[in-house]
């Protein structure tokens, strides 16, 4: 302890609040302790999932919670999650949430907080980049913070930029061709063009079949992706949980999860809660949305969309 003493002594390491790891098994603390002890953090405290919720009451001010999870812990994990949301929400700490993809659909009824970085399975780099997007205080409004250094933090700003611009241009089909730029409107009731829905499915294997010749990162384009999905799924009156549409954003699963909370923050999407499930959310267009996606198509016509 001294030989750390001697070497971190005035440095922002003593000065920063400590990093609170809650847990569900001693390995997922082990790998949850790395990534924090990687990230230059210290740890104030290694608590079990069962005993979360009252050590939460009690902490004081940490820098992060860190929710390590490695199965489904069930109605304590679900009590912990909501807990975890409503607080980072309100402000009193970031927090991440890392987890395996079958956690996707519990984890994603009970998150919506964009001051909750959702990590699933995750490299290292990912684990230390969502933690350090979560100090960074990005998604604080109440708070300043000098983040122009953090790499993932830009990032995720020019992520939200890049639907900053898709809303935009969905506002403007929405409305029809030739009008001014605004935030957008309702759509109208009638006067919206059929879509057919085997185009949608073309267009869609089209884009899939880009990833036999090339590199599919290459094209990896997630917001286009899942509004192409959602649309198929409204054309054919089906219901789409948060895990398929992950699925067809082709892409890693935390990229994914942040893209569908910003289009959702943005209005593009919609979260509805299955009546049938508690721990599930399904996501849709939003009315503006579908629109857009129809006029879209109605101009675009026979011509080869990808």
């Amino acid at each position: 302890m001294d030989a750390y003493t001697t070497e971190f002594e005035g440095n922002s390491y003593f000065s920063a609040a400590p990093v609170l790891i809650v847990s569900d098994s001693e390995a997922a603390s082990r790998r949850a302790a790395r990534t924090v002890e990687a990230s230059g953090l210290r740890i104030g405290a290694t608590v079990p999932l069962e005993q979360a919720a009252e050590r939460l009451a009690l902490q004081a001010t940490a820098s992060a919670i860190w929710v390590e999870l490695e199965g489904d812990g069930g109605a304590p994990m679900d009590r912990l999650l909501e807990r975890v949301d409503t607080d980072a929400a309100d402000g009193r700490y970031p927090a991440v949430v890392a987890a395996p993809r079958a956690l996707v659909d519990p984890l994603f009824s009970k998150i919506s907080s964009r001051a909750v970085e959702l990590v699933i399975d995750g490299s290292e780099a990912d684990r230390i980049a969502a933690l350090s997007l979560a100090t960074s205080g990005a998604f604080q409004a109440d708070k300043l913070s000098d983040v122009a250094s953090d790499q993932s933090a830009e990032r995720l700003r020019q992520l939200s930029d890049e639907v900053s611009r898709i809303a935009s241009t969905l506002a403007r089909l929405s409305t029809g061709p030739d009008t001014t730029p605004r935030p957008m409107p309702a759509a109208p009731v009638g006067d919206v063009p059929k879509v057919s829905a085997d185009m949608v499915r073309q267009v869609i294997r089209a884009r899939r079949l880009r990833s036999r010749f090339f590199e599919e990162d290459l094209f990896a384009d997630p917001a286009w992706d899942m509004l192409l999905d959602l649309l198929q799924a409204e054309i054919a009156q089906l219901r789409v949980p948060v895990s398929s549409l992950c699925i067809a954003a082709a892409v890693p699963a935390t990229t994914a999860l942040r893209w569908l909370k910003t289009m959702t923050d943005k209005g593009i999407f919609t979260r509805r809660a299955d009546p049938h499930d508690g721990r599930r959310v399904f996501v849709e267009l939003s009315r503006d949305a579908s629109v857009a996606m129809r006029r879209y198509f109605a101009e675009v016509g026979s011509a080869a969309v990808i």
